[in-house]
């Protein structure tokens, strides 16, 4: 799919990938609805954005507020004209406690991000995309989607749910002129921990301290916008963004047993290290 001219929603616009794939396609010629849940960030994103080629507009919006994003569509049509592209980048990951530790209402918190924020967006724009000369999907899901990381089951049953969501749109769609993606990054530089409210900086700093030389390689997220963006040009099915999340999606396949107690060994010190309930200080080593 051609960027150029072409206009994308982007959820998550406001930090990390989202804002990465916005000023990409930006710089593209390509024209960006940047959606986010955090009015400050946008203006970040749209202050970097100045210049480029592409236009920028910004759409502070709650993505687990169905009617909101049901009107998305018609406030950016609104200002471009049209609509191309949705990406699905925007998501939050739980407290890094075991399921049986997890309050209801942060199993409901992730759920409603991670799973209805993408459907909700999908069924505000699909109607519209359908209707394009050529459009795109692209939702995100993580690593964690297929190897399963203790103290990350909700949200890794999320991811799991927008994985397989993706793969129906793309079956139901072979006969349109949409293309659908899926998004498998595995340890991105991003602050999600921070952004998902389920650490605070003063916990960050511990455990960059804590974590030493042991600390896991990550992809930065310029260099994960930059795949994402390129999967969208080439229509490609499913991208694994890091060595990690390829390593771990061939092994996960081949003996998912062993890549769930490969997971489990190198994981299983952070469940131990506070207490049931407490507050855990180190950042998961998988994907937005």
């Amino acid at each position: 799919m051609q960027i150029t001219g072409r206009v994308f929603a982007i959820t998550g616009a406001g930090n990390g990938i989202g804002r990465e794939v916005a000023l990409g396609i930006a710089r593209k010629g390509g024209h960006v609805a940047a959606l986010d849940l955090s009015e400050s960030g946008l203006a970040e994103t749209a202050a970097l954005a100045e210049g480029l080629p592409g236009r920028v507009t910004t759409h502070v919006v709650n993505i687990t507020d169905r009617e909101a994003a049901l009107a998305l569509p018609a406030v950016i049509i609104a200002q471009h004209r049209q609509v191309d592209g949705l990406l699905n980048i925007a998501g939050i990951i739980q407290k890094f406690v075991p399921v049986n530790d997890l309050d209801w209402d942060q199993i409901d918190r992730v759920i409603n991000v991670n799973l209805y924020g993408v459907l909700n967006t999908v069924k505000a724009f699909l109607p519209h995309l359908v209707t394009r000369p050529e459009a795109a999907i692209v939702n995100v899901a993580s690593m964690g989607a297929y190897a399963p990381v203790p103290g990350q089951g909700v949200y890794g049953a999320t991811k799991a749910a927008v994985a397989q969501l993706s793969r129906a749109l793309h079956s139901e769609l072979m006969a349109t002129n949409v293309s659908v993606t899926g998004v498998f990054p595995g340890a991105i530089g991003t602050n999600i921990s921070q952004n998902s409210g389920v650490m605070t900086t003063e916990e960050m700093e511990k455990l960059a301290a804590a974590a030493g030389d042991k600390a896991r390689k990550t992809t930065a997220p310029a260099e994960a916008g930059r795949q994402i963006i390129e999967a969208i040009e080439k229509g490609t099915y499913e991208i694994f963004i890091g060595q990690d999340a390829r390593f771990m999606s061939r092994l996960s396949r081949l003996n998912p047993k062993k890549a769930a107690g490969l997971i489990y060994s190198q994981m299983k010190d952070l469940l131990g290290s506070s207490p049931p309930n407490g507050p855990q200080s180190r950042e998961p080593a998988f994907g937005p």
